[in-house]
């Protein structure tokens, strides 16, 4: 069960960065493909991409903070990994 919430929030972090990232993409193109529609706002640009960094952030951050709770809380259980002995390894 914990692997799969670590899987999730994994997910959850990779979708919303690369959200932001798109997100900021696509509104500097825009600004540079229409700067008279921008023009007329009174604010900046950018004001949307730093109210989606904000979001972002924060999304990260809690996301983070959970999984450091449950990395600390169960610490031995993400970092299992198969030890071979020597008569394994001589067979691959």
């Amino acid at each position: 069960m914990l692997k799969r919430i670590n899987n999730i929030l994994n997910i959850v972090i990779g979708a919303n960065f690369g959200s932001f990232i798109g997100y900021a993409i696509y509104e500097f193109w825009d600004f540079k493909a229409r700067p008279g529609l921008y023009a007329m706002r009174s604010a900046p640009w950018y004001a949307g991409v730093l109210i989606h960094g904000m979001v972002t952030a924060a999304v990260l951050i809690v996301s983070v903070i959970i999984k450091l709770t449950i990395r600390l809380r169960h610490p031995g259980h993400f970092s299992k990994q198969k030890h071979f002995s020597k008569k394994e390894v001589s067979s691959f």
